[in-house]
């Protein structure tokens, strides 16, 4: 099985504030299915929510996104 790539960083950044995936699923509304799933990047929230999440951790949006750019 191949592994998932890792495209958020919601599970850390939710670590770091020592904040659970069930905390997070109430501040937005959402199932604790569904931000289980983002946390483990099975599936990926649209842009809006991430937006959303940031401002409920009161972080950059960037933050919550595994960076693109290889540093050389």
């Amino acid at each position: 099985m191949a592994e998932r790539k890792q495209i958020n960083r919601l599970k850390v950044v939710l670590a770091e504030q020592n904040k659970t995936n069930k905390w997070l699923a109430e501040q937005l509304g959402k199932s604790l299915t569904t931000v289980s799933r983002w946390c483990t990047n099975e599936s990926q929230p649209g842009i809006e929510t991430m937006i959303e999440i940031a401002a409920k951790l009161n972080v950059d949006a960037r933050e919550l996104i595994v960076s693109t750019k290889h540093e050389k």
